[in-house]
């Protein structure tokens, strides 16, 4: 498995939903295919080397020590993950037997193909990656200027050397199914919906909760600062609330660290003096703080403009917590009859739907009958499925 994506992300103490993704099944692989499984990372270089168990083992635990909250130091992590890129990748003496899967579930270097085609062929070995999304694809303008060609070649190099894909959604799968016809190559595609992350199993103390006040309502928008996330919408909304209701409005409380392109939501957060106080922004909270916020939120408002799955989504609806999201298919796929949905421009629609999640409204939360109907199951659960996808795409069983 590479994980090269976990050490380029090292040092950091939010991870994001990819994060995640890489993470749990690093970890399953540990539980219980440690004997079978070979780590390795791309060297700047565009060399993939082999490392050792134990030192990606300590890093790993210190990755999640950051994102708990019991380790604030990002120092040890990152330089750790910068000594496995550029010393332990070129250094390997491991031996590693031919005809095995290599596995790359996030869509770092899919942008480098020669590295990869020349691994897959110096070891036998069938690619099976895992495809997030293809947003810069279908939502240009929502991306880095660069990203849409990047992207338009991570997706050449699925398509040119994967025998099988697992995806999120059956959203992306669609996304996927035209490039993969183009390509005229057979190519399994499975939907393997992410897993739960175990903190939202387990909730925190109130103690926990970073600075919200609790005696006053709150929502909660969990992700990153930038226009596919549609903070716009909110930040608009919260200034009439302020406008209107003085003090008795709720507050909004926004968790993630700001991204790209997010000018006009930065100058409202700075510089708009109706949102001081009504307005929190965390750049840095550990999961456990994030999954007290949200339990004791009046709901999770999600209007986003795209999205490949939706891990918030699942996480907010699995603590019982009312979700107010877009109206988008992936969402549905993901939660159903039990969401609120709202066209993501749909304004006067939103506010009207936040103030009936106020507490004097007697809002529905969702019950855990609802919520079994979902279907969601835990990380170990879906990594185990996709683990036995790869399997069955080496063995031709798939």
């Amino acid at each position: 498995m590479d994980v090269s994506r976990l050490l380029s992300r090292a040092g950091n103490p939010v991870p994001t939903g990819i994060d995640r993704v890489e993470m749990e099944y690093v970890r399953y692989l540990l539980d219980h295919a440690a004997q079978r499984t070979v780590f390795v990372a791309m060297h700047p270089f565009g060399h993939i080397g082999m490392l050792e168990h134990a030192e990606v083992i300590e890093f790993i635990e210190q990755t999640e020590a950051l994102w708990d909250g019991r380790e604030t130091s990002p120092r040890t992590a990152t330089w750790n993950a910068r000594r496995l890129v550029f010393a332990r990748t070129l250094l390997s003496r491991r031996n590693v037997a031919t005809g095995g899967i290599y596995l790359l579930l996030s869509h770092h270097h899919l942008n480098r193909p020669e590295a990869i085609a020349r691994f897959i062929r110096r070891h036998k070995a069938v690619f099976v990656p895992m495809v997030h999304d293809l947003i810069p694809l279908e939502f240009p303008e929502y991306a880095r200027p660069a990203e849409p060609a990047r992207h338009q070649r991570r997706i050449a190099t699925v398509t040119s050397l994967a025998q099988g894909v697992i995806v999120p959604s059956q959203v992306v799968a669609d996304s996927l199914a035209p490039f993969v016809t183009r390509s005229g190559r057979d190519i399994t595609v499975t939907v393997i919906p992410h897993g739960l992350h175990l903190h939202a199993l387990q909730p925190a103390p109130v103690a926990a909760t970073p600075a919200a006040r609790q005696e006053r309502p709150y929502f909660v928008s969990l992700g990153t600062i930038e226009p596919r996330k549609n903070h716009l919408l909110l930040l608009n909304i919260w200034r009439d609330l302020v406008h209107e209701m003085g003090d008795a409005a709720p507050q909004l409380i926004l968790v993630g660290r700001r991204g790209w392109e997010n000018e006009n939501i930065i100058d409202m957060l700075e510089r708009c003096p109706a949102l001081r106080g009504h307005v929190v922004e965390h750049n840095d909270l550990s999961d456990l703080q994030v999954v007290t916020l949200l339990q004791h939120s009046q709901g999770l408002l999600f209007p986003s403009f795209a999205e490949g799955f939706g891990l918030p989504l699942a996480e907010a609806l699995a603590l019982g917590v009312p979700c107010i999201c877009s109206d988008l298919p992936v969402f549905r796929e993901v939660a159903g009859n039990v969401a609120t949905y709202l066209d993501p421009l749909d304004g006067p629609g939103w506010r009207e739907a936040i103030l009936a999640h106020m507490p004097q409204a007697r809002p529905h939360r969702p019950t855990p009958a609802e919520v079994a109907t979902l279907g969601f199951a835990d990380w170990p659960a879906q990594a185990a499925k996709g683990i036995d996808f790869a399997d069955a795409i080496a063995t031709g069983r798939a």
